[in-house]
């Protein structure tokens, strides 16, 4: 039986890998930021050494942190992953790296495929292409890069919980409607990522996330109204309205044509995704009296 590490087990995509594998029966060490510094090669090297595949969940997440410390995200994004990939290489394991749609300048006019030309707007684009490459050049048969995007679930912030919980707030709330992505479940995605690793598939790039495409603000309505509440709350604004230190591109729809190499279909639509995210009894738990 083959034996998983998930590193960045204590984030929300790390939290659903570790129970995606556990439910499966599958022989799984779940490494939290506590347990395991990903920035440190030997411990990184001494926890590989006995793994077949290494799911990597651990990142700086922080885009706009990213801006004015981008040494910093580049040293968890890129340098770490390298460490990671290295090790991988030398037991013998495969890499499953979860990486980001900010990879891309975010102005294109149809979905971005996985071989499109990459071009970062941001330091924390620029962090995770360096991870990007580290492991397509460290792993080139064995390493798995799957961008994804717009992701939510039940464990830590997101935007999915946040409107639930100004749902219950305020009368209104403004949304930009100027940003156009795929919001992803991260309980999908980490089945989708077990999955991959499983599947044999060629090694190389692929896109984890949800079919379909909307605004923050058809999110933000979508989200309302799968509450019980009216979606004629949410009023549309644009992204000049919200200046922040880190660009965002504005358009973040991935082409999902690789899956098929894998025998695997691309994933649901966002809409029933959603749905189905809001009624699972983990993600009602982890979202009812949420204090963000």
């Amino acid at each position: 039986m083959s034996r998983y590490l998930v590193t960045g087990a204590g984030g929300q995509l790390g939290h659903d890998l570790r129970a995606v594998l556990t439910a499966a029966g599958r022989d799984v060490t779940a490494a939290t930021r506590a347990e395991l510094d990903v920035t440190d090669p030997a411990k990184v090297r001494d926890l590989v050494e006995g793994h077949d595949v290494v799911l990597n969940a651990a990142a700086w997440t922080d885009v706009d942190g990213a801006e004015a410390d981008e040494a910093g995200a580049t040293a968890v994004n890129g340098t770490a992953v390298a460490a990671l990939a290295a090790a991988c290489a030398a037991a013998g394991a495969r890499m499953v790296h979860v990486s980001t749609d900010y990879v891309f300048a975010g102005d294109a006019s149809e979905p971005y495929t996985e071989d499109a030309p990459t071009a970062p707007i941001n330091a924390y684009g620029r962090s995770k292409l360096a991870g990007e490459r580290a492991v397509l050049e460290t792993l080139p048969g064995t390493g798995y890069v799957v961008r994804t995007a717009w992701l939510y679930g039940a464990h830590g912030g997101n935007f999915v919980r946040t409107m639930l919980r100004l749902a219950r707030e305020r009368d209104f709330v403004e949304v930009v409607d100027d940003q156009v992505g795929q919001p992803t479940w991260s309980r999908d995605l980490a089945e989708r990522l077990v999955a991959l690793a499983d599947a044999g598939a060629p090694a190389g790039v692929y896109h984890g996330t949800a079919s379909g495409q909307t605004s923050w603000h058809g999110l933000a309505q979508a989200v309302f109204a799968a509450a019980g509440h009216d979606p004629a709350r949410v009023r549309r604004t644009t992204s000049a309205a919200y200046v922040r230190p880190a660009k965002r591109p504005s358009y973040s729809v991935l082409g999902h044509g690789r899956w098929a190499a894998a025998g695997l279909e691309p994933m649901r639509p966002w809409h029933a995704m959603l749905t189905a995210a809001l009624a699972d009894p983990a993600f009602a738990v982890h979202t009812a009296g949420d204090p963000r």
